[in-house]
């Protein structure tokens, strides 16, 4: 098997290399198999992300490039991306390890970044190197590297990437990058067909795909074109964006500078950094357990009006809204707190919230496990909510807002209450995957409609001086800051 950065297959890994700690010159290596395995499967994901296949057409990796003079990357932050989190146990020191492996890339000496050995180079003609195909099985944590395999029996592979519909479901096909040509004609013709599990697949060129399409849907002209554009596009293009910037060359705003968001949640002030997706996260083992902030109200119907629940929440909470977090035609569901409540304050729920949607319910404290699954989910909506907004509010170019009240921010419910699959705020200004999530007041879902909707973020962005960042990049985040469970 082999695997490219700029274009051109090389030896996945070497044989014979030395393991010398501390080393950033030599090879190191295991005399244990399964972690010699392990470490090499880190060292292909490592050179993916930095291939030219991907990295400047991913936009969180791009940026995290562009903003070093020397374009090193934090190996812990390449350590926390999805597909490297199969490779957690080797550490950062074992990661730095693996990573040294690779004749592409390159450790510094302090053993905790990474980056290439040469610049990217804009590769040519990916879309007539693709191919198109169809009929692989249901997703899995494993069908992504299984996948990869499989192409990579045919030829040398920039990148498999696996089609999605609407909140991400697997379509069951792929459109697979080759190095070569070569590779697409021998994967094409192969004799027999191409199977997976036994299931013969549907298989064509990216380019007949495309006209496939558009002869199905009827299109000619401008939006036969449209098609073809919307297919073979990429959603970001780190050469097309220097190309711009060379053609209209802009200003950085005076004092302009990248900031740290943090959250301050359950009284804990938390950073909020970003994932591979471009959206807020926060390490949950930073998320402080705080028990009795949460109770749990059962009986109501398979329905909820939010002003039941809120209003008087807020009434007696200083007009601080809670947390709820309810999927429509459940009999259940939990409601969460700033503080640990006093029994003079459950006793004041229990007796003012008789009701919910004319049903009789009962409030108690959920277990402890149950709680502290709730607590994380507040957290990591609240994230980010927190720093989409941040985002949000640097793209409008405003500084001083003071709150995440913003436009469409700040009141919670779909999108930018955490609601919603858990995505947050709006769009995304961070990944080159985004999701796209409508504000929406409370209570205004469809009928019937089964979701879980969760109501007001906990906390906001707290910004504090981190560094500047080189174009093209993602703005800077503001000065803003709000408490957990701002009042709407």
């Amino acid at each position: 098997m082999a695997t490219t950065l700029a274009g051109n297959p090389v030896d996945t890994f070497p044989t014979d290399s030395a393991m010398v700690e501390g080393s950033t010159t030599e090879k190191p290596v295991t005399d244990d198999a399964t972690l010699l395995e392990k470490t090499q499967k880190a060292m292909k994901q490592g050179e993916f992300y930095f291939a030219d296949a991907n990295l400047p057409y991913d936009k969180f990796m791009w940026t995290l490039y562009s903003k070093d003079p020397e374009h090193w990357i934090p190996i812990h932050t390449v350590a926390s991306f999805k597909r490297m989190r199969e490779y957690s146990s080797l550490g950062v020191e074992g990661l730095a390890n693996a990573l040294r492996l690779s004749e592409v890339l390159e450790v510094d000496e302090t053993g905790t970044k990474v980056g290439r050995t040469t610049e990217p180079q804009e590769p040519k003609n990916q879309f007539e190197r693709s191919v198109y195909a169809k009929g692989f099985g249901d997703e899995d944590p494993t069908l992504q590297s299984r996948l990869e395999e499989f192409f990579s029996q045919y030829g040398a592979i920039g990148a498999v990437r696996m089609r999605r519909a609407e909140k991400k479901k697997f379509k069951n096909s792929v459109f697979a990058e080759f190095i070569d040509f070569s590779s697409v004609e021998k994967f094409l013709k192969a004799d027999p067909k191409p199977t997976w599990e036994g299931n013969e697949l549907l298989i064509m060129t990216k380019e007949d795909y495309c006209e496939m399409k558009i002869k199905e849907k009827g299109l000619t002209g401008k939006s036969a074109n449209h098609r073809r554009d919307m297919i073979s596009a990429k959603k970001f293009d780190a050469f097309k964006e220097m190309a711009k910037a060379k053609a209209s060359p802009q200003k950085p705003s005076e004092g302009e500078e990248k900031k740290d968001v943090f959250l301050e949640f359950l009284g804990q002030k938390i950073l909020i950094t970003q994932d591979e997706e471009g959206n807020g996260v926060i390490d949950e083992k930073d998320i402080p357990f705080v028990r009795g902030v949460t109770l749990k109200f059962d009986g109501c119907g398979g329905d909820v009006a939010w002003a039941e629940i809120k209003d008087p929440i807020k009434a007696k909470f200083d007009g601080k809204a809670p947390y709820i977090k309810y999927a429509r035609g459940e009999n259940s569901g939990l409601v969460g707190f700033y503080k640990p409540l006093s029994e003079e304050e459950i006793e004041y729920i229990k007796t003012t919230i008789k009701t919910i949607n004319k049903n009789t319910v009962t409030w108690t404290l959920p277990s402890e496990e149950e709680e502290k699954q709730f607590e994380i989910e507040r957290a990591q909506a609240a994230a980010r909510h927190a720093f989409s907004q941040g985002s949000k509010d640097s793209g409008r170019g405003r500084s001083g807002r003071g709150s995440s009240r913003g436009r469409g921010g700040g009141r919670g419910g779909r999108g930018g209450r955490g609601g919603r699959g858990g995505r947050g705020g709006g769009k995304s200004n961070g990944g080159n995957r985004n999701a796209e999530a409508k504000d929406t007041p409370a209570g205004e879902e469809g009928v019937g409609e089964k979701r879980k909707r969760a109501v007001e973020p906990d906390g906001g962005p707290d910004v504090d001086i981190r560094g500047n960042v080189a174009p093209p990049t993602i703005q800077s985040a503001k000065k803003a800051k709000t408490t957990e469970g701002a009042a709407s």
